[in-house]
């Protein structure tokens, strides 16, 4: 199988000033086209290190794709370097220099030489025109190994893996079948589910690998299996797939590659009910993440982010008077912010949260990462008190995710 590596360029990766999206959209497109990517470097705007990049991947890959440094500015090195590398000289594209023009001419905004120079290519690439941009791709090819350049604007990158990229590797470039077979659980660690399911993965054939993939309080376990023939490989994988739901069984929220907010989702459309949200410490996440997923409208009717005492007494009907003994972070008063999201919203079921998110505003008997999460509907409200010990932003992830998890389970155990 042809080994695969992606570098991407640009110093505002490595400072983290933008985050590395393509390296990972690239990798999920490859896996479904039958390519494996086995290394991924992300490399500054600077030529020795790029050219050393580019020394290390060859020696190693056999198809290498790079992304970013070919826009028209000072600090887009890459376009240079790639000619002296592959000993060319810069030439203008015509079809590429007529792509600016009718963009700009379409645009109504003026030509700048320097965006006509985005025409120039080394003379010993193949030319990916641009259908989305200005700047074009480049292949080439060095003692057996492919090199292609492609802009880092992810629209533009993705244009030319879709319509360009894939179908020259898969017809120069022998495809392996790869399937991956995914389920997500919760309620369980990871370590646990390594001690459960160690006979599974000890017998596991060696072209089945089992992948622990923690996040947020749940794992998803993932199979993949890489073959040749594409029977085999799908039946031998769904087959040991079969086997592991069962061993989870207990911990099985759902046997697709879906996060959990599609699986209540799911839930809340097959049974025709709606939801609502009351919210304080998560500040709109959990409505957020419902409405994430397409077509929401037909069950989720809206939330009321109440942070202020005043805001839950007003809004949600929260007893004044509890809020001032209780304190917001309590059982009594998330289960009275169910019952008022229920009512003035108009929902068959509701999620409320109040919490501690930190770093501040702890009490002795309330430390930071203190969270109360009720769900229920018009008959029943149940609550559980969390306690998380991470930042603010990874406390306010969690509480979503548990909220809508006891949700689904709520939904199951009450439907």
């Amino acid at each position: 199988m042809a080994k695969v590596s992606i570098i991407t360029i640009g110093d505002e990766l490595l400072i983290g000033q933008v985050i590395d999206t393509n390296s990972a959209w690239m990798a999920q497109e490859l896996n479904k086209a039958g390519f494996v990517v086995r290394r991924r470097l992300a490399v500054g705007d600077v030529w020795d290190e790029i050219w050393s990049a580019l020394d290390e991947e060859q020696a190693y890959a056999d198809i290498i794709l790079i992304t970013g440094g070919l826009g028209p500015t000072a600090d887009d090195i890459t376009k240079p370097l790639l000619c002296k590398y592959f000993n060319g000289k810069l030439i203008v594209d015509a079809g590429a220099k007529e792509n600016v023009l009718n963009i700009f001419t379409r645009l109504n905004r003026p030509i700048l030489e320097r965006n006509v120079k985005q025409a120039e290519v080394p003379d010993t690439c193949t030319v990916i025109q641009n259908k989305r941009g200005t700047a074009p791709g480049m292949i080439f090819y060095k003692e057996n190994k492919t090199f292609i350049s492609m802009p880092g604007v992810p629209h533009e990158m993705k244009g030319m893996m879709e319509d360009a990229v894939i179908p020259l590797l898969q017809e120069k470039y022998q495809a392996a079948t790869i399937v991956h077979k995914t389920l997500l659980t919760a309620g369980v660690g990871e370590s646990f589910l390594a001690e459960m399911i160690q006979d599974f993965e000890n017998n596991l054939p060696d072209y089945i690998k089992l992948a622990y993939l923690p996040n947020y309080g749940m794992v998803r376990l993932r199979l993949t299996a890489i073959g040749k023939d594409p029977a085999m490989i799908e039946q031998s994988a769904q087959e040991h797939f079969d086997d592991l739901q069962k061993i989870v069984k207990q911990y099985l929220v759902t046997n697709l590659d879906e996060p959990m907010e599609k699986v209540v989702a799911k839930l809340l459309l097959a049974s025709g009910k709606t939801i609502g949200t009351a919210e304080s410490c998560t500040g709109g996440y959990i409505s957020h993440l419902i409405t994430s997923i397409a077509g929401s409208s037909a069950y989720y009717k809206g939330s009321v982010i109440a942070y202020a005492y005043d805001a839950k007494a007003n809004l949600l009907s929260v007893d004044q008077q509890l809020l001032e003994t209780k304190g917001a972070v309590s059982e009594e008063v998330v289960t009275q912010m169910v019952r008022g999201a229920i009512q003035n919203l108009d929902v068959d079921y509701a999620i409320a949260v109040s919490g501690i998110m930190g770093p501040g505003g702890e009490t002795p008997d309330k430390p930071v990462g203190t969270v109360w999460i009720a769900v229920g509907n018009r008959e029943k409200t149940v609550a559980q008190k969390m306690q998380f010990r991470f930042d603010r932003q990874r406390n306010i992830q969690l509480t979503a995710i548990l909220s809508l998890n006891m949700m689904r389970k709520f939904i199951l155990e009450n439907s």
